[in-house]
Formats: C-alpha cells, structure tokens, sequence
C-alpha cells in the first residue's frame, strides 16, 4: 500500500497547481463550511450539555431502569437524516466477567448474569444467568444449554420489537426496533449492563499513551460497558451472542476531540453518505458511519496528524481516507478497542470488497478533487479558487452571531426530548426531586441550568394538570387545595419558562371555569408577543433584540423576557376538552406530543373563552385565527404545526356555528403533512359536522 503516502493525494487539473498555502486556505474555508453544516465548538458543547442534563435527572428520577442517549445525535451533530439511538436496561440485573466480582453486589436484591467468551468470536459472548430473574421476559427469553440458562439474542430482540411496537413502522434494525415518528428515525435496544471493563479489551488501556489523557482513560474503564441483542453472523451461537457495546466509552473519547477531528469527523460522514453511498443501494451499501468514527479515532491515537488544527483540516481527512482504503484492500477494519474484532469480517470480502476498493480507489487517484462531487462542501472549496485572497476567519466567536446562537438553542435544544412518558403525581415529584438535587451544582455549565430551569416548568405543568384529573372527591376542601396547589404550580413555571407558557395557566383557567381570569392572562401574553425584540419559535428583529432587549443576558433571562416557544400538549393529559379526540388519535399512534403555536392556542382560547363573556370579541378573534392560519407565513406554522392549526380553526368554527367553515377546515387539515397523526379526529369530526349540516 505504499502508493497511499502522500497526506494531500494527488490533485488533478481541477484543483489546478495548489501550493500548500492555497490548500491551507480551502481547509480554512472548508472548515468554516462544516461549522455551519455540524456546528461550532460552542454549539456542540450546548447540545452535549443539554442532553447529559437531561439524561441525569431522567436516570435519576426512574426507580426500575436506566437509559442513555447514543451515537451521533447524542455526540453533537445534528446531520440531516441523523437517526437516534437509545439504549435501555434494567438497574438490578448486571453483568459480571467473572465469579469472583459478584462479591460487589447484594445478590438477594441484584440478578447476575455471567460472560462466557469462551466460544464466541472477537467482541461478541454468550450470557448466562447465574440466579433466576425476576422479570418474567427476561426468564422467557432464556435457552437451556449445558446445564445453564443463557440469554438468547434473537428472542430479546423480538422483546425489543414488541416493547417499542408503535404501529406498522416499527422495524427491527440490527439489536435495535427502529420507529419512525414525525419523520425522524428512533432505534430502541434493550441490553444490559457491566460495571466492568471487558478483558478482550485490556490491550486498549495499554494503547493509551497520548490519547485519550490517563483521567479519561480511567473514566471509561470504571464505566464499564454494555450489551446488545446482536450475534455475529458468522458465530457459533448467533441466536445467542450478544455483542459487546462500548458506546458510553466512545461517547466520551468523542466528547474530548477537539474541534477541528471533531468537524473532520463530521466531513467523513457527509462524504460518507453524499460520495461514498450515493446512488448505492441498502444491501450495497458496505461503509456506514461507525467505520468512519473508528477511523477517526486510530488515527488520533496513532499521532499521525502531529497538530490538527483549521488550516490542516484537509490532511487530516485525506489521511483518515487512506486508513480505509487501506483497511478495505486488506479486508480487515480493527475494532478501537478489540483490535481481534474484525469489522469487516462479515460484510466486506470477496467480489464486494473488491468492488469496493475500486470505487475508493477512484476517488483516491482524483485526489481532494473528489470533493467536488459533494454538494455540502463543494460551493466552499470553489470560493477559495474564484477568491483566492480573500480572507477566511475560522474564530468559533465570530462563525456564529449570539442571535443565531440563541435561535439554534429555541429551535432545536430548548426541548429535545419533550413530555415524559407514563405520567402520575409522583413521577413527577420523582423528577422535581431529582432536579432539586442538582439546580446548586456549581459545576453546572449556564446551558445546563437553563435546561434544568426548563425541565422545571415543564413538570411542574404536567404536575398541575395531572394533579386536577386525579382529584376526584365529593370533599370540596380538598378540590380548593388541589386547584390552589395546581395554579400555583403554573404560575411558578411561568417564572421559569417562556413567555408562551402562560398559555398554560389560561388553559387552566378556561378548563376550570374561570373565563375572565383567563381573558386577562390572554391579554397579558398579547402585550409581551407584541414587543418588537420577542424572538418567536426563532424568528426575531436581531438589532431589537439586541438593542432594546437582553443582548449579553444569559439564555435563562432571554427565555423568560424574549423567547417564545410552541405549545407541547402530551397526550396523556387533557388540558382542555375540546382538544381530547386529537390527543386520543395522536396517542392512539404513539406520535409526539400534539405542538401548537403558541399564536393558534391563543386565539383559541380567546375565542373559547368569549363564547362566554362577549360573543362579538369571540367572532373578532375567529377572525383573527382564520387569517393566521390561512395567510401566516411558515415563521408562525411551520409545516409539521399546519395540520392541527387547521383543525384548531375547524374546532373554533364549529363550536361557533360554521359548519360550512369548519368543513373546509378539517378537509384541508387532511392534505396536510400528518406530523400528529389526528386524521382519525380529523374523519370523525368530519362526520359530525355533516351529520349536523
């Protein structure tokens, strides 16, 4: 393989004669570009701190399991098409490598599962049970064998499937059931556990030298690692492998690149799926994502890239590039961790392997000019060769203004994982006691304190609501104190969270009778959405908001002064009746939580409410629902709000006797993209209306 040496490739006409300044500038220009496509070193840090928050207090408030975002969402990216990995296991069955540490567990309380590697390939074992479990699924899915009950793979993954089964698009995927929801992909495994560190995987400790540093080293390693429902298809016991899954330990070798492999990281899996797969088939498709991570990580580890920094970026890619082609002519792509564990072994050999090599090896003789070919990438190498002196500021400062910064936080940080599941009064005391914990950490980054802040009003929503459905008694001083507990509870998350969340307390409001108090709270939010600087769902005036606003402030302040947000309605509670059929629908098809903007729920209620009071001041304010959602712009509904904003407008006008109105409305709500999943609401509504007309 010694062709392969030269770090920049072989550069053709196209790239002209490129002096090695000339390639350091498209390196600069093109590490710009990445940093607007994967995001800058500060807005990668928010994410990771907003979900290693969010992912502490949900571990911490749930008794039974434990469960841990994966891959490449939970690592900082946010690639278009970017599916989400979660992993999921229970807390009192753990895996141990050998008899003697069943000495750190209380074995009454804790079921232990013992590894035997014995006869599995490199990276995979068998387990097996050396107490009953308790959980009847997990005793289900056992198969006897020489004189022991092992844990069969296969039948956990049919558990898995079943667990996650949505509706039909839930398909199993690897260990994983894979469910698309709101077009986005989720893989669920189920796996298990070990507090300790594999031995296959002791070579990786003495590898260690100057990557990562010793402290990160020992982190991973008292970590230990997980399991996961797959064999090796190749095995001797497939149905019964799992495979072993070091995806906390990546996580966090991930978590201390820096930028620039970082951003490397991320040109490796765009060039991944725009030259590499594109117009390849599935079955063909012989690379995937978690080769380029392994590439990534050798070659940080291996030192061969003495200084990555902006104006390197390129070399370090082209060596990463090489590093796989040569692992596709050898055949062989060592796992980080148990280099024994051949990668490859199973899916790339024979006439595939070698079709594979030839298309890389194509791109290899084109040099960086194969770069071209990406979509992403390509306008940013071009600008160097049209403008070849101008000047390239690759400051993470300067990449991204503090607007922006604060609109990719409202738009896609704010509320990442939305409602919780499975809600009751004491989950959610659960959850605020978890948080209680940690708001007066000193170590928490401003990032993580404003998640905290809006978890905070978040449960304390759903606290409200439930705690006025599960009070159900005859005594009224009990009912007095539940509702005196519930709006003072909304009142507090108001404090915490956007200026739309005072949405909350008018719904409460309206669904207890209280039509004039929830009017006035209505006109209180109208007053603040009107304010010039207000950033809305992401769309703001950017020099009022700097000028007349909180410019400076921390994200915690501008929430609570300047930001609004959609309206998140979990389906499990019934804010206000008339909304009920579409929660029932949406939870029906265990689709998100139905999201409102906020400007829709608010003429809605206004209008509820006035049906009450004035019935004039209610046919203003369908009047200004109608031309919202008719005219508005895609700024104030985006696409997946256009169908429930459209049955909103149905529901109002049907309500106030235009049936004729109300008709068209949900007719158009249909030939909307189904985010929610409310056609079943939208059919049946359909149906009354005509059965009244």
């Amino acid at each position: 393989m010694s062709k392969y040496e030269d770090p920049l490739g072989n550069i053709n006409s196209t790239f002209i004669i490129l002096s090695e300044t000339f390639i350091q500038r498209i390196s600069e220009s093109v590490f710009v570009g990445l940093c607007d496509i994967v995001g800058t070193s500060q807005m990668v840090a928010m994410r990771r701190d907003v979900m290693d928050i969010r992912e502490m207090v949900g571990n911490q408030a749930k008794t039974i399991g434990s469960s841990m975002l994966s891959g490449s969402y939970r690592e900082g990216f946010r690639l278009e098409g970017s599916d989400v990995d979660v992993m999921y296991w229970l807390n009192n069955h753990s895996v141990i490598w050998d008899l003697s540490q069943s000495q750190y567990y209380k074995t009454h309380r804790q079921t232990l599962i013992l590894c035997d590697c014995s006869d599995s390939p490199p990276g995979f074992t068998l387990l097996y049970l050396l107490s009953p479990s308790r959980d009847r699924q997990i005793h289900g899915a056992c198969v006897r064998m020489y004189n022991r009950y092992y844990l069969s793979s296969s039948e956990f993954r049919q558990i898995c499937i079943f667990a996650f089964q949505k509706s039909d698009n839930t398909t199993p995927h690897g260990p994983c059931a894979s469910v698309t929801s709101g077009g986005r992909e989720f893989d669920h495994a189920l796996c298990f556990v070990s507090d300790f560190w594999p031995p296959s995987a002791s070579s990786w400790i003495d590898r260690c030298h100057s990557w990562p540093q010793p402290h990160v080293v020992n982190d991973i390693v008292k970590n230990g690692c997980h399991f996961v429902a797959i064999g090796h298809p190749l095995g001797n016991h497939e149905d019964l492998e799992w495979r072993i899954s070091f995806s906390l330990a990546e996580r966090k070798l991930v978590y201390v690149m820096n930028h620039c492999q970082f951003v490397t990281y991320g040109l490796l899996k765009l060039i991944l799926t725009e030259i590499f797969n594109n117009g390849v088939g599935d079955d063909d498709k012989l690379l995937c994502s978690y080769h380029m991570k392994t590439a990534v990580f050798w070659v940080i580890q291996q030192n061969t890239i003495p200084h990555w920094s902006p104006q390197n970026l390129l070399g370090g890619f082209w060596v990463c590039f090489k590093l796989i082609l040569k692992w596709v002519y050898e055949g062989v792509c060592p796992n980080f961790f148990i280099p024994d564990n051949n990668m490859f072994l199973s899916k790339i050999h024979g006439v595939k392997q070698h079709q594979l090599f030839i298309r890389l090896s194509e791109l290899y003789e084109k040099g960086l000019a194969f770069l071209l070919h990406s979509p992403c990438i390509r306008s940013y190498i071009i600008d160097v060769l049209y403008n070849p002196r101008n000047s390239i500021c690759t400051d993470d400062h300067t990449l991204i203004s503090e607007a922006q910064f604060d609109r990719n936080i409202l738009l896609y940080e704010t509320l990442l994982d939305g409602p919780i599941n499975q809600l009751d009064t004491q989950i959610c005391i659960r959850y605020l006691h978890a948080i209680e914990q940690m708001i007066g950490s000193p170590l928490l980054t401003q990032y993580q304190v404003h998640k905290l802040q809006n978890m905070t009003a978040m449960i304390l929503q759903y606290t409200a609501f439930t705690l006025h459905m599960e009070t159900y008694t005859p005594d009224n001083k009990l009912r007095y104190r539940a509702d005196k507990m519930s709006c003072h509870m909304l009142k507090l998350a108001a404090k915490f969270g956007f200026i739309t969340d005072m949405l909350y307390i008018a719904m409460y409001y309206y669904k207890t009778l209280r039509y004039t108090e929830a009017l006035s709270i209505i006109e209180m939010i109208k007053v603040k959405l009107a304010q010039p600087y207000v950033m809305c769902m992401g769309n703001v005036n950017i020099d009022m908001y700097y000028i007349e606003a909180v410019g400076g402030q921390s994200w915690s302040k501008k929430m609570r002064q300047a930001a609004a947000w959609i309206i998140l309605l979990s389906n499990e509670i019934h804010y206000i009746n008339e909304l009920i059929p579409e929660q029932q629908s949406a939870l029906k098809n265990h689709t998100f939580p139905l999201g409102v903007p906020p400007l829709v729920l608010l003429y809605m209620l206004e209008i509820l409410c006035y049906r009450h009071v004035d019935t004039m001041q209610a046919q203003t304010a369908l009047d200004d629902l109608q031309t919202l959602v008719h005219y508005a712009q895609v700024q104030l509904i985006p696409s997946d709000s256009r169908n429930i904003s459209w049955q909103i407008l149905g529901i109002c006008q049907q309500v106030t006797g235009n049936l004729q109105a109300a008709l068209y409305s949900y007719q158009q709500s249909l030939r909307q993209k189904p985010f929610h999943r409310i056609q079943t609401a939208t059919e049946m509504r359909i149906q009354s209306v005509c059965q009244l007309a």
